[in-house]
């Protein structure tokens, strides 16, 4: 599903050296390499605050810690997304509440917010789902309706633009109270290992969250707020350094690459491609995710299988059905589109190293299965 060889190959001089860096001076965490990757992505999303961490659901969990949020408080959220973002809120003991998705970009349904909002409910969490914003502008307008925080799950959209109905642009993760984002290794910015981030323009929220993320400690030995062990370490922070210059780049080779796709399929009876804005850069494409409308998703998959082709099904089972977090205030009628979703999405290789000549067998492929 992604190139990382070849990909490393092409930065592997300026990789190497800062692995090298941290190794000769021994600052494997919180080092030098730490705080300049934390300028240089301040400057990159003109955003005021961020605080690297260990992963992206640390980072997420995090974020939630520093809002305060207490348990039993409603925190609304997209029922077909990856488990860690119900996952925190379980954790913290907070009331996740999942809400169906728009069918057209797969991202959380501003109507099912609005229907969702309770006396209880505290938070909003949208996610930008396989690299798309959501919209950012509807549900902020709706949070501040009803003053709630939003927390943006940005571990798929890092570098997408948000764009707004007065022409202004935003990078997704700078616009709710705070946010957070993944450093995996196959994300858009992705390191070596594990690593992520929290996001904020608020100075008094980002002190506390650099708190939580060492130990609630401001002065070593010193703990002035419950917190957790989550820090970014030196050699992650290399990495990222030299991959952040390029991000850009990568989402533009990401975005040629699901414009061929598009392409090739476009007047297909049976396969829904995901649209581009060309205006807004509002997808990078963490995913390029089809919908098989025929019900024959899962003999594409083993097609595509059959011919060594990468593809994967994110995701088959909605959140509210899992076992984990069934819950008898859902009902299936609530979930359309998320129940018709995980029956028909696929999702094809999608990574900064494609060349035609892959695109070009994974699309007949593709179509060659519904001759």
């Amino acid at each position: 599903m992604v190139d990382l060889k070849s990909q490393y190959e092409k930065i592997k001089n300026t990789v190497n050296a800062s692995i090298q860096e941290v190794l000769d001076t021994t600052t494997y965490i919180n080092g030098p390499l730490v705080h300049e990757f934390q300028k240089n992505l301040e400057q990159y999303l003109d955003v005021k605050h961020v605080i690297p961490c260990a992963n992206g659901t640390d980072a997420l969990q995090i974020a939630m810690m520093g809002l305060d949020l207490k348990p039993g408080d409603e925190v609304i959220t997209a029922d077909f997304t990856f488990a860690a973002t119900v996952e925190v809120i379980a954790l913290l003991q907070l009331t996740p509440v999942l809400v169906d998705v728009d069918l057209v970009n797969m991202n959380i349904s501003i109507e099912a917010i609005k229907k969702a909002i309770t006396p209880k409910t505290k938070a909003i969490v949208p996610v930008h789902l396989f690299g798309r914003a959501a919209n950012m502008e509807a549900i902020m307008r709706i949070a501040n309706e009803h003053n709630l925080y939003v927390i943006e799950d940005n571990a798929q959209a890092i570098g997408a633009n948000c764009k707004f109905s007065d022409g202004t642009k935003k990078k997704a993760g700078t616009i709710g109270h705070v946010a957070s984002t993944s450093f995996f290794p196959s994300k858009n910015l992705g390191c070596y290992g594990d690593g992520g981030a929290i996001f904020t323009n608020d100075d008094e929220l980002a002190h506390k969250i650099r708190g939580i993320v060492n130990h609630g400690m401001y002065v070593r030995y010193h703990h002035d707020v419950v917190g957790v062990n989550s820090r970014l370490d030196s050699i992650q922070a290399g990495v990222l350094n030299a991959k952040l210059p390029l991000l850009d780049e990568y989402g533009k080779a990401r975005q040629d690459a699901a414009r061929k796709y598009s392409a090739a399929f476009e007047g297909h009876q049976h396969i829904v491609a995901p649209t581009i804005c060309d205006i807004c850069d509002c997808h990078v494409f963490h995913q390029y995710t089809l919908r098989i409308t025929n019900g024959k998703r899962d003999q594409l998959m083993e097609h595509l299988q059959s011919k060594q082709i990468p593809c994967a099904i994110y995701y088959p089972i909605p959140l509210h059905s899992q076992k984990a977090y069934v819950d008898s205030r859902y009902k299936e009628e609530d979930f359309p589109v998320t129940n018709q979703l995980v029956k028909e999405v696929i999702s094809l290789p999608m990574h900064t190293e494609l060349d035609n000549e892959q695109i070009k067998y994974i699309t007949d492929s593709v179509i060659e299965f519904f001759k």
